[in-house]
């Protein structure tokens, strides 16, 4: 990151950017992105939330970005997040928002749910996929 992008950005960001982009991509090596996957779906077991509205309240408090539901079917939804970041030399794999959503929407479907996603100029489209023909016991 060059001293330019560092002033645009606030302390927290900075650092938030610096543990995540850098020191977690050293630390995990090739296996980061498939890891922060498997990460996202265990803190969406830890932090259960009740609806589309909860999930983006979430993602505002831990500071994720702002995340808006564009459209909604019968076995699939998606969603775009935008945040400051975006749009500058943006490094990040989306890898823990995307495992979030999906287990968050697993468990409230009660299928089979993966996430992807493809990161535009000044957004990351994240599309929620069932399978609605395998379903999975959630329970505790």
């Amino acid at each position: 990151m060059s001293g330019e992008d560092n002033k645009e950005q606030t302390a927290g960001q900075y650092g938030y950017d610096l543990i995540r982009n850098d020191i977690l991509r050293t630390i995990l090596g090739g296996e980061h992105d498939r890891l922060l996957y498997w990460v996202g779906k265990k803190v969406a077991r830890d932090n259960p939330l009740e609806s589309v509205e909860e999930l983006i309240s979430f993602f505002q408090r831990a500071e994720w970005g702002q995340l808006q539901r564009l459209k909604e079917k019968r076995s699939e939804y998606i969603f775009e997040l935008t945040g400051d970041w975006m749009g500058r030399k943006d490094r990040r794999c989306y890898q823990l928002e995307a495992g979030f959503l999906a287990e968050t929407f697993e468990v409230w479907h009660e299928v089979t749910t993966a996430v992807t996603y493809t990161q535009k100029r000044n957004s990351t489209i994240f599309t929620v996929h069932f399978d609605r023909n395998d379903t999975v016991n959630v329970s505790d």
